[in-house]
């Protein structure tokens, strides 16, 4: 039973999960606004910034079904501390790193941390609120992260242009103390009393192993090639892995992933459009940054400005979209808002080098929100509804764990295709634009680095700017297959909602 909290505990409750949720979100997106600076300052190419917001994601999504179930059964409290506490001396280590690989690394722990304190949060409000004052604290928690989250890449933007791109990290340090004081000042220790349910390592080891796998071959593929034996041995280990996590979770008689929720068709179908539609959105914000910066020559902050138009029509328009349930239910606005999605991804494909934001990226980014926003209440509500209370959390949990790991392999995956693509433009280019081959070998070791390729001092000036301009054509080439890729994925989801969700039922008169 929820305890009884005084309305000034109350806010507190809310103002320490809504920081330290924050945190965790703010970090997932803001990073990408950050890669250019990253390529520039640390010497880092494409692969490595794909490793940089992979490893955060890879142990975000692992372990975040393990993290529910830790607070669960020691404390919710005490495990939502550890998680923050992990999280920010993470963050220090990422703003402290004298190295790309040192960053990567610290951002795998900052992974861990945030798979402990993202499913914390929400169970911390549904433990210290009644049931009939916890929808209103949902909400309020729902969207005041969404004003963090959008205020983030705004933020971190003008921190990266006017201080360095180690200060978004080290913002993470007073979040986290303000959150701790009001933690200990104000949040109820609470667990899952009737819990005995053992936790699942084996199905997080594999779980782990099997994706981290899994991304390291996709990624390290580009440069090392399909036919090299340790990518190779990546992917066999990491299907392998993932095999055996099924068996696993099939045989266990405490699964992470209880298998037989998908027997439910709604829920399957639910996380097929989520597996779909999240791949499509983690894609395009990963290489939309880099375009604006590197070919469109936007700052970065407003790079970080950009994505604005999209949180906030997700966030004034959330009202109006859940009000669609209550009329035509969850099937028509799954098909509908991806639909939408798909056209504002296939607008993003349009423009070239140059132009207006408000002409070139401000309509598909307007067509990209209102498309999520119809489908976001629905498909949430969709996965809550097709099973029963007691599987309510880890049905959500699992919900958020597809998504993340849609994005986790379709970075890994499309960034292949991408440098493919970048690597043939910009042969043609060359050629036709007559650039000498003893110059063109210059770039052969810079390419991996897309359009952060930096023209050696020693060319002349009319070659660079030639060059130059080869180099954005190849990109932009590159980034249009990109977004056709994010719009054949979004179509996906739209027919997995047609074929598998269930339409609204009649009401007998």
């Amino acid at each position: 039973m929820s305890p009884r909290l005084t309305k000034t505990a109350g806010t507190g409750v809310l103002v320490a999960t809504i920081l330290g949720s924050s945190m965790a979100f703010i970090d997932g997106t803001v990073i990408n606004v950050a890669l250019p600076a990253l390529q520039k300052n640390l010497g880092a190419t494409v692969v490595d910034v794909q490793w940089v917001v992979e490893s955060y994601t890879l142990f975000l999504s692992a372990l975040l079904l393990v993290g529910g179930s830790l607070g669960d059964q020691f404390g919710r409290k005490l495990v939502y501390v550890i998680g923050i506490s992990l999280f920010t001396l993470a963050s220090v280590w990422c703003g402290l790193a004298p190295d790309i690989t040192q960053l990567i690394v610290a951002r795998c722990v900052q992974g861990i941390g945030a798979a402990l304190l993202v499913p914390g949060s929400l169970a911390i409000i549904s433990a210290s609120f009644p049931e009939s004052k916890r929808g209103q604290a949902i909400g309020t928690w729902s969207g005041f992260t969404a004003i963090t989250t959008a205020i983030g890449p705004v933020l971190g933007g003008w921190m990266i242009e006017n201080i360095s791109w180690r200060a978004i990290f080290f913002i993470n340090v007073p979040m986290a103390v303000v959150t701790l004081i009001l933690i200990f000042m104000y949040v109820p220790e609470s667990r899952n009393a009737t819990q005995s349910r053992k936790i699942d390592w084996w199905g997080a080891i594999l779980a782990t192993g099997g994706l981290g796998a899994l991304t390291y071959g996709f990624i390290e593929s580009s440069q090392l090639g399909f036919s090299h034996p340790g990518v190779i041995a990546a992917l066999a280990g990491g299907a392998l892995a993932i095999i055996l996590f099924v068996v696993v979770e099939k045989k266990s008689k405490h699964p992470m992933m209880p298998l037989d929720l998908f027997s439910s068709k709604n829920f399957s179908g639910a996380n097929m459009l989520t597996l779909f539609l999240y791949s499509a959105l983690a894609i395009a914000f990963f290489f939309f940054p880099m375009n604006l910066i590197q070919v469109q020559g936007y700052s970065a902050t407003a790079a970080g400005a950009a994505n604005l138009p999209f949180i906030i029509i997700m966030f004034t328009l959330s009202r109006w979209a859940g009000g669609l349930l209550k009329t035509y239910g969850s099937k028509l606005p799954l098909v509908v808002g991806p639909v939408i999605v798909a056209i504002g991804y296939f607008l993003f494909t349009l423009p070239d080098v140059g132009g207006s934001y408000w002409t070139t990226f401000f309509p598909a980014m307007v067509l990209m929100g209102f498309g999520m926003t119809i489908a976001v209440a629905p498909l949430t509500t969709t996965v809550m509804n097709s099973v029963s209370d007691e599987h309510s959390g880890v049905a959500s949990g699992i919900n958020n764990a597809v998504s993340r790991v849609g994005g986790l392999l379709a970075i890994a995956i499309v960034g292949i295709l991408m440098l493919d693509v970048f690597n043939a433009r910009l042969d043609e280019e060359f050629d036709a634009r007559g650039i000498p081959e003893e110059t063109q070998r210059l770039f052969d070791n810079e390419r991996i680095n897309l359009g952060a390729i930096e023209i050696p001092k020693t060319v002349d000036s009319t070659q660079a700017a030639a060059i130059n301009t080869s180099i954005d054509a190849a990109f932009v080439s590159g980034y249009r297959l990109v977004m056709l890729i994010a719009v054949g994925l979004s179509i996906l989801s739209a027919i997995s909602a047609w074929l598998m969700i269930e339409g609204k039922k009649k009401s007998r008169t």
